[in-house]
C-alpha cells in the first residue's frame, strides 16, 4: 500500500489506528484518507487496510 506516496507492507488485518500508531502520528491532530475517502475519527481502529490502498495522513499545525 502507498502511504503518503511511500510504499509501506499492509499486514493482515492492519487498520488505519494500528497504521497510525505503528507510524508515531498524533490521532488528535490528523486527517485521513483512504482511496480519496476521509476517514472518520471514530472509524480508525476498524477501518480495515489492504495492499491496493492509498493513504495520505495529513497533520495540522498551529502557529500565529
Amino acid at each position: 500500500m502507498k502511504v503518503n506516496g511511500n510504499t509501506v507492507p499492509a499486514e493482515e488485518g492492519l487498520t488505519v489506528g494500528a497504521l497510525l500508531e505503528q507510524q508515531g502520528y498524533p490521532v488528535k491532530r490528523i486527517a485521513v484518507e483512504v482511496n480519496g475517502e476521509i476517514v472518520s475519527k471514530a472509524q480508525y481502529d476498524s477501518f480495515a487496510l489492504h495492499d491496493a490502498d492509498t493513504v495520505e495522513i495529513v497533520c495540522f499545525v498551529g502557529g500565529g
